[in-house]
């Protein structure tokens, strides 16, 4: 029975992942066959690899499974960013409280070799600081995603109250800085904490 439950775990699993990945296609037929195969180009096309994509995807997939099952508030609240077994949590939650929960959650997923916690406890947000921060990573992703000598597709970048959170594997010292660069020009950003490592 034990066996029967593994086994059917890791195909919910699995199937949580490709739904991430369809998920961002449109719902015609056309569309998810072309969001599919984008999606598996992208996660081929990263330092780590499809095998690698797919292993952090998967332990993605297990840290919100947990987030949801324990508090359908706290799922919505966490932002979960998974490199090399390196995960990330970002957002605004109601109470430390949560946030120690979050950690403990994140820690409960398989392959985690960290877990960075960067989750702000909401006392001072409103929804102009929310709006602030829509308007600084649609900006930052627009401006990294045109540079041609940065590969974008390694990084995650994430707002929280004019805090830039950057994620991710890059190629080289340079490309780092330039990235680091471009999120200081940027209007409404306050600060920058980087977890990035060096290829």
């Amino acid at each position: 029975m034990q066996l029967t439950f593994i086994h059917f775990y890791r195909h919910f699993l699995l199937l949580i992942c490709i739904s991430m990945l369809l998920a961002q296609a449109a719902c015609s037929p056309i569309g998810l066959a072309v969001g599919a195969g984008a999606s598996v180009v992208r996660a081929s096309q990263t330092e780590r690899g499809l095998k690698g994509s797919a292993e952090d995807l998967q332990t993605r997939a297990e840290v919100l499974h947990y987030l949801f099952q324990k508090d359908v508030d706290l799922f919505g609240a966490v932002s979960v960013s998974v490199t090399q077994g390196r995960v990330l949590l970002t957002g605004k939650v109601k109470g430390p409280k949560d946030r120690i929960e979050a950690t403990k959650l994140a820690w409960k997923a398989t392959s985690v070799a960290e877990v960075i916690n960067e989750l702000q406890v909401i006392d001072r947000s409103s929804i102009a600081d929310h709006a602030k921060d829509i308007l600084i990573n649609k900006s930052l992703q627009a401006r990294l995603l045109v540079d041609q000598e940065i590969k974008f597709i390694n990084y995650t970048v994430d707002t929280v109250n004019g805090t830039v959170y950057l994620f991710g594997i890059a190629q080289n010292q340079e490309e780092l800085e330039r990235v680091i660069a471009v999120v200081r020009q940027t209007n409404y950003v306050e600060n920058i904490v980087n977890y990035v490592t060096i290829k």
